[in-house]
């Protein structure tokens, strides 16, 4: 077993809300970075170990079922690695940027961030998010533009904050 030793400076790197480099906080990188968090989610396992699963049932019958093709095994994203976890965490926060009174707004962006993990595809498209709030989904893509750009404009004043004010 390897002694790995983690560094203080790394802890509190990987708590910050914006990239450490010189990357720009734009619409493009915070949409980006949502629609990868929302495929990450979605793509976690539903749920832990369990026993109900190893005490499922007889041999035979799970093998009678399996034979006769009574199930379907439906396809599985690979399960996220820690870094993109990690990462997936970061993003979820970026929501809490989007103040409490702009809830709608919030609701908006977290919807259409649900990305599918294997076909790629927004579980909630721009008309049916629309038809939910009631409005025009033109409306809708107008408010998650404004959700992103209040995402933007945090996350620019933090790295702004975080450099000592020197951009």
């Amino acid at each position: 077993m390897s002694d790995v030793r983690i560094k203080a400076s790394d802890v509190e790197a990987s708590r910050t809300w914006v990239p450490t480099d010189d990357r720009t906080i734009d619409a493009a990188y915070v949409g980006a970075r949502l629609d990868e968090a929302g495929s990450t989610l979605l793509a976690l396992p539903g749920s832990g170990f369990s026993p109900r699963m190893s005490a499922g049932g007889m041999d035979v019958v799970r093998s009678a079922i399996e034979a006769y093709g009574w199930t379907e095994n439906p396809i599985k994203p690979p399960v996220p690695s820690a870094t993109r976890i990690d990462e997936m965490d970061e993003a979820l926060r970026w929501l809490r940027l989007i103040p409490d009174n702009r809830y709608v707004l919030r609701r908006i962006v977290g919807a259409r961030m649900l990305v599918h993990p294997v076909t790629e595809r927004h579980l909630f498209t721009w008309r049916r998010i629309g038809k939910v709030l009631s409005c025009d989904y033109r409306a809708v893509q107008q408010w998650h533009g404004q959700g992103i750009d209040l995402i933007v404009a945090a996350l620019q004043a933090r790295k702004y904050f975080e450099k000592g004010c020197s951009t």
